[in-house]
């Protein structure tokens, strides 16, 4: 069908609050390049919202979900398990970064991983209470909207929001809420709203992803650490967007070298098949009773062969030294940039997971969310999918696969100078 037909079915078929807003529908992909059911041809700088670190359709998984459909595709795991789900759980207790031995459970989403990782800290610590911070993102389960530290468009129609969950200040220096200011926050938090004694769990992403690609110090998470460890909280990492590789480490909380309690994982995990884990301390995850966590689906036969065959493609491609390589490609254009135009400001990367500002004026720091959409806008328009976050919808952010080839990464890149060249 041509994407004029697919359009007309969306249009009757598919819910407004669902619905894509392109008119392009995707065919076909290969790496970094998808083509639409016209036969156009699309340069990937969104990766699926951060999903194909290793690439579009990567062989090596698409052979290993091809041959698990030959065996198994559904028992579900708690009526009689398989293999794959318990290599998965070995595979990720070895390499996620927890206090102590780790334990893990399977699911199918990131924002189920996050859920499930409060029933689970609720039964570890016997509190309810959680804490998370400004621009935090966690998902769209009722809960997990609770805990994101933006309102629209999230929970802007669903009416009020579980309770329980509590907010600090996260740190971005860059919009005037420096390291010091966020802990005074979080401690204020637990003076205020949030009794320690009640509260099970400090959670936060160790860069935020839809609240803006901004890194936090690793003084920051080390005090976080402490204060856990002082009132007896968890700490949760929600690693869905920053994790596999994005930042050039498998986790981006390895950077600085803290061991949280729990940790939450999904998107590039297996490639685009539908599975998370929340991966933790042994006593912490056995926590709950029997039969209390799990699901129909959760680490299903085809997404667990799909996550192990993403794991041997992280040793056999060296994706970890690509994410840093790509990060440095893309800041040296961004320096470029920042100096070239006058509307780009505060550049930044760990690794490959890179984004700069649109601003209207340096001096202020004066978001420009406008020229953001536009630029996204008028790139799709020329064959090239980006995307914007942030508070204030201001920031580019960059998730191209890992594996693009270079040619394609620097066509991409011309074709955002070009676009910013014409709309400023």
């Amino acid at each position: 069908m041509s994407n004029a037909e697919l359009n007309e079915l969306k249009q009757k078929y598919v819910a407004a609050g669902a619905a894509s807003p392109a008119t392009a529908f995707a065919d076909r992909a290969e790496n970094a390049e998808i083509w639409d059911a016209d036969g156009n041809r699309f340069i990937d700088f969104a990766g699926g919202i951060g999903v194909l670190n290793v690439g579009h359709r990567h062989p090596k998984v698409v052979a290993a979900v091809k041959a698990q459909l030959d065996k198994v595709m559904h028992t579900c795991q708690t009526v009689m398990p398989y293999e794959g789900y318990v290599k998965v759980a070995e595979k990720l207790s070895h390499i996620v970064p927890v206090r102590g031995h780790a334990k893990v459970m399977l699911a199918n989403s990131g924002a189920e991983a996050l859920e499930n990782a409060v029933k689970i800290a609720r039964a570890a610590t016997g509190r309810s209470n959680v804490i998370c911070f400004d621009g935090g993102y966690h998902g769209r389960t009722f809960y997990t909207m609770a805990m994101n530290g933006k309102v629209a468009p999230y929970q802007t129609d669903f009416g009020p929001m579980p309770g329980t969950v509590f907010r600090a200040p996260y740190p971005v220096p860059y919009h005037g809420v420096s390291e010091d200011e966020a802990i005074r926050g979080l401690k204020m938090t637990l003076k205020t709203d949030a009794n320690p004694k009640d509260t099970a769990a400090i959670i936060l992403e160790p860069v935020l992803g839809e609240g803006g690609f901004y890194p936090a110090p690793k003084s920051f998470l080390e005090k976080i650490r402490a204060i856990c460890d002082e009132h007896g909280m968890l700490m949760i990492i929600d690693e869905v967007q920053s994790g596999f590789g994005r930042t050039g480490k498998m986790f981006a909380i390895e950077h600085s070298g803290v061991e949280p309690d729990m940790m939450t994982m999904a998107k590039s995990m297996a490639d685009g098949m539908p599975i998370s884990a929340i991966v933790g301390t042994d006593k912490v995850m056995d926590a709950s009773g029997p039969n209390s966590l799990g699901g129909t689906y959760t680490g299903s036969p085809t997404a667990c062969a799909a996550a192990l065959a993403v794991m041997e493609v992280f040793e056999e491609e060296n994706i970890l030294e690509k994410s840093q390589a790509l990060g440095e490609k893309l800041a040296a254009r961004f320096n470029e940039w920042q100096t070239k135009f006058d509307c780009i400001d505060h550049v930044r990367n760990m690794g490959a997971m890179a984004a700069f500002e649109l601003v209207s004026n340096k001096t202020d720091r004066t978001p420009n969310a406008e020229l953001a959409a536009a630029l996204c806008k008028k790139a799709r328009e020329e064959g090239l999918i980006l995307l914007s976050c942030g508070m204030y919808g201001n920031t580019i952010r960059f998730l191209m696969p890992v594996t693009i080839e270079d040619s394609v990464l620097n066509e991409g890149l011309d074709i955002i100078e070009s676009c910013l060249e014409s709309l400023v």
